[in-house]
């Protein structure tokens, strides 16, 4: 069980650090102005950011199977919601990297086509760029729902010290309510976060270092 546990924290991490970096680099490409004259230039820094993007996803299907079989000691309706919520996130993480690999293709229309077109194709790019961010969003929000389970489960069985568990209650409580708000329109920016991030910097950190409370497994 602790095998499993310390592998878990690791791909925590391999999935918080290619996102930050994946994300990093779409970003800046994605959010300009000028998006259809600069993602087909840009096709190789696009592509890098994606595959980073897919191994976040594919990390967050790695940790769903290696966490459910020690939370369903405890209860698995709980452990089957919350590895189902991860494969859910992932599956949206996965539809939403489409958006970037057709824009490098419709921004080579774009060029090649010159001036006639332009407002045909800026409106497509908008509601890909749009939509990938709709994706997102969603994604996050089933993260949210079933990392709350999740915490849930961590707070009652002990499996780890329990502050940690109120770490990610505030942290997923507050992510949920960002990305409900992005997706109303209310973007309020990454500061909601930041509770988040620290729970799955600092859970990871101990799965790896310290295990899980066997004691509680058995």
């Amino acid at each position: 069980m602790n095998k499993m546990a310390r592998v878990a924290g690791a791909l925590f991490l391999v999935s918080t650090g290619a996102f930050m970096t994946g994300n990093g680099i779409l970003g800046p490409i994605l959010d300009r102005a000028d998006i259809l004259t600069g993602v087909y230039s840009e096709r190789t820094n696009v592509i890098a950011g994606v595959f980073l993007e897919l191994i976040n996803a594919l990390a967050v299907l790695g940790i769903a199977m290696l966490l459910y079989p020690i939370l369903k000691k405890h209860n698995e309706t709980l452990a089957w919601g919350y590895a189902a919520s991860r494969i859910m996130e992932s599956g949206l993480l996965i539809l939403s990297l489409t958006s970037p690999l057709l824009l490098i293709a419709l921004s080579n229309d774009y060029i090649a086509a010159g001036a006639s077109g332009g407002s045909y194709f800026q409106t497509i790019a908008n509601v890909m760029a749009e939509a990938r961010g709709k994706l997102f969003e969603m994604a996050m929000i089933v993260l949210s729902l079933g990392s709350l389970l999740f915490c849930y489960l961590l707070y009652k069985s002990r499996l780890v010290p329990q502050f940690m568990s109120v770490i990610g209650f505030l942290g997923y409580a507050a992510l949920f309510t960002s990305s409900c708000l992005a997706i109303a329109g209310r973007d309020m920016g990454p500061v909601l976060y930041i509770p988040g991030a620290v729970f799955e910097i600092i859970l990871p950190i101990w799965l790896i270092v310290k295990g899980i409370n066997l004691r509680e497994v058995e």
